[in-house]
């Protein structure tokens, strides 16, 4: 296994990994790699598959243009983009890298292959440059969910496509491949989930390098909640769909008569709140996706503040480390695309990985944190992807908040428990595959089945 905690976990901006954060790295990674670029006089791109059926709605136009551009989604400002984009439209110019100066067309050099998909992925996209000597550069891209991006030949080469990451294959201290693998090195070494994790990080940073990294990771998705639960107002795209974190928490913390369920309903506002972040293109956290990634938070925030713990800092730590081993074993033995798989590799693996952490913090043991990740898979099993209008708002924004809740009742099934369970993590992961892959195409985010053609949407390409 050679991703990193860090490779689960990145920054970046709304509303898609695999339809923004992946297709702007892309871009960008495609200008850097072609050769006398300062000659170019002309860029194409061509979207395909799930792309293009659902791109409008994803930004995922914007996200090329701003990798054109040279920006990344890691340090791009959000504010900033509305008025990059305008420009480049009223002015017809596009400052590769944001020095080499073409003219571009976004009705011409933009083309939609709705009906086309390439071959390795449904994400995939394809870049023409041409110089002013007639000759040309080209490549083919997959943007495969989470933020991970390959080109055609990374995938042709490789005997696990899922594991391109730009991180160095090193020697670990504790290999894994599987669930099984890890419950055996924690048998034989003594030591926790978590500890063997960051044993394995420490082969590329340092103690320090490792715990800044965790903390900032859980500093933006702290920040994402907070302005989500501020503020108010309507969501970007044409369904009118109105903000509702900000008003639903001011109501629950000016109750007067409480009820037992309200600190859960707490807990799917803060999942919200992140959603509605990255619906409006804000500042978040893949985990392990955008459409997903406001479950981990949500249950970072209430290990941290409604557990009482005695260290929460260390606790943020082991369940951030915790909740990346499930979601590297999602992703190298399954998928985190809902393009590939529906939904249940989105919601359902953030679930798994919320759930594991949070037992982890809570001081489970190795086996009842494998528990606590089953059941959240299992009882997402089969989920679709189905985003009304192409948008990362109906159903994704309550997904997440039903996703959060069931992650705090699968880890309190878990510590209950003696980890002693019918159906293993490495099982239902298989099965997850394998039911997404006999998934049809129209329920895997290409907006072409489900609830997305049951409710009338407008035109996205005029908003």
């Amino acid at each position: 296994m050679d991703m990193r905690v860090f490779d689960l976990f990145k920054i970046g901006v709304g509303p898609s990994s695999s339809h923004t954060v992946g297709p702007m790295l892309a871009a960008r990674r495609f200008l850097l790699e072609c050769p006398n670029l300062a000659r170019a006089s002309k860029i194409q791109v061509s979207l395909y598959g799930s792309l293009a059926l659902t791109g409008l709605g994803h930004a995922t136009d914007k996200a090329i243009l701003l990798g054109l551009m040279g920006e990344t989604p890691r340090d791009v400002v959000p504010e900033d983009i509305p008025a990059k984009i305008k420009a480049l439209a009223s002015s017809g110019i596009l400052a590769l890298l944001g020095e080499h100066r073409i003219a571009f067309r976004v009705e011409d050099d933009l083309v939609w292959h709705k009906k086309e998909v390439l071959p390795a992925h449904p994400n995939g996209m394809r870049f023409l440059l041409t110089r002013h000597d007639g000759s040309t550069c080209e490549q083919v891209f997959y943007s495969t969910g989470g933020g991970f991006i390959s080109s055609a030949e990374e995938l042709q080469h490789s005997t696990d496509p899922h594991d391109k990451t730009e991180s160095p294959v090193v020697t670990l201290p504790y290999p894994f491949a599987t669930m099984a693998d890890l419950l055996a090195h924690g048998r034989q070494s003594g030591k926790s989930i978590a500890t063997m994790l960051r044993d394995n990080e420490l082969c590329h940073c340092t103690e320090t390098e490792l715990d800044d990294g965790l903390d900032l990771i859980w500093d933006v998705m702290r920040q994402c909640i907070e302005r989500g639960l501020k503020i108010t107002g309507e969501l970007p795209g044409g369904l009118h769909v109105q903000r509702r974190a900000a008003k639903l928490w001011l109501s629950a913390n000016n109750t007067v008569n409480a009820l037992p369920h309200d600190g859960m309903h707490k807990v799917s506002l803060y999942a919200m709140a992140v959603n509605e972040e990255n619906a409006a293109g804000g500042r978040v956290v893949t985990a392990p996706t955008n459409g997903a990634a406001g479950i981990i938070p949500a249950i970072l925030r209430y290990f941290a503040q409604d557990c009482k713990p005695v260290d929460p800092q260390q606790g943020v730590r082991n369940f951030m480390l915790v909740a990346a081993a499930i979601g590297m074993l999602c992703k190298k033995n399954a998928s985190i695309s809902g393009a590939e798989i529906g939904c249940q590799g989105e919601v359902g693996v953030a679930c798994a990985m919320a759930a594991a952490g949070l037992t982890a913090a809570l001081g489970g043991s190795n086996e009842q944190i494998e528990t606590a990740a089953e059941i959240g898979i299992e009882h997402h099993l089969g989920m679709t992807c189905d985003p009304i209008g192409g948008l990362v708002q109906i159903p994704c924004i309550e997904r997440n908040g039903m996703g959060a809740v069931k992650a705090i009742t699968a880890a309190s099934l878990a510590l209950k428990s003696d980890g002693v369970h019918h159906v293993s993590l490495d099982q239902v992961i298989e099965t997850m595959r394998q039911t997404g892959f006999d998934m049809q195409a129209k329920y895997k985010e290409t907006s072409l089945g489900g609830l997305a053609v049951h409710v009338i949407t407008v035109n996205h390409a005029a908003c």
